[in-house]
């Protein structure tokens, strides 16, 4: 082999013109799709924090639906007694009259005592990334429960 053209041969071997490029704009696109993710998970994070919060506020609301009535004298002191009606009915009033706008979907899927002294509600929403790519859904049913004991003193 002629030595020009050996020499020829590894210096162009040697040129790396353009990798720098290349590398760039996969790591620009690497970094773009890592901020999306977080981004999006973000999202979700806030969204459920959002809707927890409500429903810890109507589980509350539904612990508190008792009447004078309801409470009973026991050897721990007293006590009041929730029935599901009640704390179903304080549960709707109080997710109807907050401000439930920008959940999209929500659905009060559980609002009952079951032993009689704490409310159970559970809710449900859909929830929607603040963009659309291959790797984030379209959107995710979220459901949140939240328990609350009323204690009377």
């Amino acid at each position: 082999m002629n030595p020009s053209l050996r020499l020829r041969l590894r210096l162009r071997l040697r040129d790396d013109d353009g990798s720098a490029l290349l590398l760039t704009i996969f790591y620009g696109f690497l970094s773009l799709v890592l901020i999306f993710l977080v981004v999006a998970a973000t999202s979700l994070y806030l969204e459920r924090k959002r809707l927890f919060t409500l429903a810890d506020g109507a589980a509350l609301v539904g612990a508190e639906s008792y009447d004078l009535d309801d409470v009973l004298r026991t050897p721990q002191g007293f006590r009041p007694q929730l029935t599901p009606t009640k704390v179903a009915d304080a549960v709707g009033e109080y997710v109807a009259a907050a401000p439930t706008t920008e959940f999209d979907g929500l659905t009060i899927e559980q609002a009952t005592s079951v032993d009689n002294s704490s409310a159970t509600v559970s809710l449900s929403a859909y929830w929607k990334p603040p963009f659309v790519s291959l790797l984030v859904p379209e959107g995710l049913r979220i459901e949140v429960t939240a328990n609350a004991r009323s204690v009377f003193s």
